[in-house]
C-alpha cells in the first residue's frame, strides 16, 4: 500500500489541494492517516474513493448524493460498474441531444423548423438530473427490500405475504400503480395469456427498469396516479403498495381508482402504522436531534390508523390485513446504509461524521426494530 501528502496526492489526480482539503473538511473523503506532526496521508484506497468521487461530480451528483453513495461498502469491481452505467446513460442521453440538434438545425436551413419542439430540446438538456434522480431512487429502493429481507423475522418477506393477499380469481385485467422495481412479480405463478397486466410507475426509469426486468410478460407503463389513462371500469383489480402517501391529491387519486374499477373491483393499498420503524428514528435523533429521515410522517397522510375512513367513501367494503414482523439488525453497515438512503437532512448531517455515526450505530446493536404495516382491501 503506497502513501502520499495532500500534496501528492492532489498532484496524482490532477486536482487542486484545495479540492482534497475541502473534502478532508466535509468528511466526505478523510485521510488514511495523520501523522503525529499533523501531516496528512493518503492511501492508493483513498484514490479509488476520490476517483469515484470526480466522477460522480461530473456527473452532476450532489455532495449530499454522493455522501450517501460513498456510504456503503463495495468492492473497486462493483464501484467501477455501477460508474460505467452511468456514464453510458448520460453519454446515450447526450448522442440523442445531439441527434435532435441536428434535426432542428436541418429544418432551419430547409425553413420548417417547428418552433414547439424547442420545448423537447429543452427537456432533453435536462435529462441528465432524471438520470441522477432514477439512480437514486432505484438505489434507495433496493437498499430499504435489502434490509428487510435479511433481517425479518417474519419468514414470510413483505412482497410474497403482499401476493398472497391479492385473490386473482376473475382477474383479467389488473393495473399496478407505483410498480417500483417490480419487487411483488418476482413471486408470480400466474399464467398471464390472454391477461392484461399492468405495470405502471410515475417514473420513466422504473418503469424502464421493470421492462427490461419482465420482458413482454407485463405492459409497462408510465402512468400518473391522479390522472389515469384509461376508460371507465376498465380494471377487475388496482394494486397501490406504499404509494397513496405520495400523492399531491389524495382524493383525486382515489377518485380516479375508483373510475377505472369495475363495479365489485378490488383496491389493494398498503400502509403503514405510527409505530413502523420507530427505532432508528429514535437511533438518528440520539445521535444529532436535528436529524429528519422523512419531511413529512407517511403515515399520517395515508396510515393504517386513518386509511379506513379515507377509503369508505369510494368503496362499499373495506377491511386491512396486518402483517406480522419485525427486524432483528446486528450489523451496522446495512443499518447505516437504510439510514442514508430515506428522504430526509440526515446526508448532510450524518455524511461529514460518518465512521463515528456507524461507530455509534454498532454500539446499540443489536437492535430490534417494530414493523408495523399492512394492507387495505377494498371492494368496490
Amino acid at each position: 500500500m503506497n502513501y502520499y501528502t495532500t500534496g501528492q496526492f492532489a498532484k496524482l489526480a490532477n486536482v487542486s489541494q484545495r479540492t482534497i482539503r475541502y473534502y478532508d473538511k466535509i468528511g466526505l473523503l478523510k485521510p488514511s492517516c495523520i501523522l503525529k506532526n499533523g501531516y496528512r496521508q493518503y492511501s492508493d484506497t483513498d484514490l479509488i474513493r476520490l476517483q469515484k468521487i470526480i466522477t460522480l461530480r461530473n456527473l452532476d451528483f450532489s455532495i449530499e448524493e454522493i455522501f450517501s453513495m460513498m456510504s456503503s461498502e463495495e468492492t473497486l469491481k462493483d464501484s467501477l460498474h455501477l460508474q460505467s452505467s452511468l456514464v453510458q446513460a448520460k453519454i446515450t442521453n447526450l448522442q440523442n441531444l445531439k441527434e435532435a440538434l441536428d434535426i432542428a438545425s436541418s429544418s432551419l436551413e430547409n425553413d420548417s423548423f417547428d418552433w414547439s419542439n424547442l420545448i423537447s430540446l429543452v427537456q432533453m438538456s435536462q435529462d441528465n438530473s432524471s438520470i441522477i434522480n432514477q439512480y437514486m431512487t432505484s438505489k434507495n429502493l433496493d437498499v430499504r427490500i435489502a434490509l428487510h429481507e435479511k433481517y425479518s423475522q417474519n419468514p414470510m418477506g413483505w412482497f410474497p405475504w403482499l401476493y398472497a393477499q391479492i385473490d386473482f380469481t376473475g382477474v383479467n385485467r389488473l393495473l399496478e400503480i407505483g410498480c417500483g422495481t417490480g419487487e411483488l412479480w418476482k413471486y408470480n405463478t400466474l399464467n398471464l395469456r390472454n391477461r392484461e397486466f399492468f405495470l405502471s410507475d410515475s417514473s420513466e426509469g422504473m418503469v424502464s427498469e421493470v421492462r427490461k426486468k419482465y420482458g413482454s410478460a407485463f405492459n409497462c407503463i408510465v402512468v400518473d396516479c391522479e390522472k389515469i389513462p384509461f376508460k371507465d371500469a376498465y380494471f377487475d383489480c388496482v394494486i397501490a403498495n406504499h404509494v397513496l402517501f405520495y400523492l399531491q391529491d389524495l382524493n383525486r387519486g382515489l377518485s380516479e381508482i375508483d373510475r377505472v374499477l369495475k363495479p365489485n373491483g378490488v383496491l389493494y393499498c398498503s400502509t403503514y402504522g405510527p409505530n413502523h420503524m420507530k427505532e432508528i428514528t429514535a437511533l438518528v435523533q440520539a445521535f444529532d436531534s436535528r436529524i429528519t429521515l422523512s419531511q413529512t410522517n407517511l403515515y399520517d397522510v395515508f396510515g393504517l390508523d386513518n386509511g379506513k375512513d379515507m377509503l369508505n367513501p369510494y368503496f362499499s367494503e373495506v377491511h386491512v390485513s396486518y402483517y406480522p414482523d419485525a427486524l432483528i439488525v446486528d450489523e451496522a453497515q446495512p443499518l447505516v446504509d437504510y439510514i442514508m438512503s430515506c428522504h430526509g437532512n440526515q446526508s448532510e448531517i450524518i455524511g461529514p461524521r460518518l465512521m463515528e455515526f456507524k461507530s455509534f450505530v454498532q454500539n446499540q446493536l443489536p437492535l430490534h426494530i417494530t414493523k408495523e404495516a399492512g394492507v387495505f382491501i377494498c371492494r368496490k
